[in-house]
C-alpha cells in the first residue's frame, strides 16, 4: 500500500494496481481491454461507495493528509499578486500563520493563512502549523491595516492547535487569542474565514471570527483534537476514532449546528486528489460571499456579525403544556 493511502483506501489501492497490471499485460493481448474497462467502472462504483459513506475519523484522516493543499497552495491557486509582510513589530515573526496582500477577481484584499509545511524541514520552520502569540499579533496587525484602507479579510485556517510551549505561555498565548476574537468581532471590514483543514481549539479561534465562516468537505472545527479528547475520557488516544464520533466535529456534523456557513465540496477522495478542483471550489464560494458583504454598510456588517454568533449554542425548547384541568 502506497505511503500516504489510508487503511480504508486500501481496496482502492489494490484494485488501481490490479488495472495498472492488466493494462500492461493488454499490451500483448488486446482481449484484456475489455477487463480493463469492466475494472475501471468497477474502480469508479468503488470510490464513490467508499468516499460517500465515510465516517468521521476517516475525514480527519483526510483532512491531514500530507499531501492537502495548505494555505499557501490556496493562495497561489485563487489569488494574484500575493505580497506577503512579517512580524509583529513587539518580538517576531512567526512562519507558522501567513499575513499579506493579494488581489482577488481585481480587487485589493487581506489575506491570512495558517501554514503547514509539507515535509519535515518545512514543518519545523512553520512549527507544526501551530502558531506562537506573535503569529496572532501578526494577524491583527494585518486586519488593522485592512481595516484603516477597507480591504476585505480572508482567512485559510488549518491549525493542530496554538503552540503550547512554555515561551509562547510568557509571551501571551491565551492573551493574543483572546484579544484577537475581541478585535474580529469588532473589525469594520468583511471578514471570512475558511477552515481548509484542521480548526483546533483557540488555535483556529484566534483567527476565525468572521461575517462567513466556510468549512471544506473533510475539514474539521472542535475545541481539542480527537486524540487527547480520547485520552482525557478514556485514558487511552487509540480511542480517537470513537471521540471523532461523538465529539461531532466534521462539517456535516457542524452544519447541523449552525456553525459553518457553507460547506465546500472537495474532489472525490479529498483535496490532494485534485488541489486544481479544490482551489477553483473554494474560489467560487469567496467570490459568492464577498460580492455580498461589500455591499453592506459597515453597522449592518457588524450587527449581523453580532446576531451570527449570539445565535451559535442557543437551545431552544419548547413551551411547556398548559395543565389539564
Amino acid at each position: 500500500m502506497p505511503p500516504l493511502a489510508f487503511e480504508f483506501e486500501k481496496p482502492i489501492i489494490d484494485l488501481e494496481q490490479r488495472i495498472e497490471q492488466l493494462k500492461t499485460e493488454a499490451q500483448t493481448d488486446e482481449a484484456l481491454w475489455f477487463e480493463v474497462k469492466r475494472k475501471e467502472e468497477e474502480l469508479a462504483d468503488l470510490k464513490h461507495r467508499i468516499y460517500s459513506n465515510l465516517t468521521p475519523w476517516q475525514r480527519i484522516q483526510l483532512a491531514r493528509h500530507l499531501d492537502r493543499p495548505h494555505a499557501l497552495d490556496y493562495i497561489h491557486a485563487i489569488f494574484q499578486n500575493w505580497m506577503e509582510i512579517h512580524g509583529d513589530r513587539q518580538f517576531g515573526d512567526d512562519k507558522a500563520i501567513l499575513t499579506g496582500f493579494a488581489h482577488f477577481m481585481g480587487k485589493p484584499v487581506a489575506i491570512i493563512g495558517q501554514q503547514k509545511g509539507k515535509d519535515t524541514k518545512e514543518n519545523l520552520i512553520r512549527n507544526f502549523g501551530m502558531p506562537h502569540p506573535e503569529g496572532y499579533r501578526k494577524a491583527m496587525r494585518l486586519m488593522r491595516l485592512a481595516e484603516k484602507f477597507r480591504l476585505p479579510v480572508i482567512v485559510l485556517i488549518d491549525t493542530p492547535g496554538a503552540y503550547p510551549g512554555v515561551g509562547a505561555e510568557e509571551r501571551g498565548q491565551a492573551e493574543a487569542i483572546a484579544r484577537n476574537i475581541r478585535d474580529m468581532a469588532l473589525l469594520e471590514t468583511p471578514v471570512i474565514c475558511c477552515v481548509i483543514g484542521e480548526g483546533a481549539s483557540g488555535g483556529a479561534l484566534g483567527v476565525g471570527v468572521g461575517d462567513v465562516v466556510l468549512m471544506l468537505e473533510n475539514a474539521w472545527y472542535c475545541v481539542i483534537g480527537p486524540e487527547a479528547c480520547a485520552s482525557i475520557l478514556w485514558r487511552d488516544a487509540a480511542m480517537a476514532p470513537q471521540a471523532a464520533k461523538v465529539m461531532k466535529m466534521t462539517a456535516q456534523d457542524l452544519d447541523r449546528l449552525g456553525i459553518p456557513d457553507e460547506i465546500i465540496p472537495e474532489p472525490l477522495g479529498g483535496a490532494h486528489r485534485n488541489p486544481l478542483e479544490s482551489a477553483h471550489n473554494v474560489k467560487r464560494a469567496l467570490e459568492r460571499h464577498l460580492d455580498r458583504l461589500r455591499r453592506k454598510r459597515i453597522p449592518e456588517l457588524l450587527e449581523d456579525r453580532f446576531q451570527k454568533y449570539r445565535r451559535i449554542g442557543a437551545i431552544v425548547e419548547d413551551a411547556a403544556p398548559a395543565p389539564s384541568v
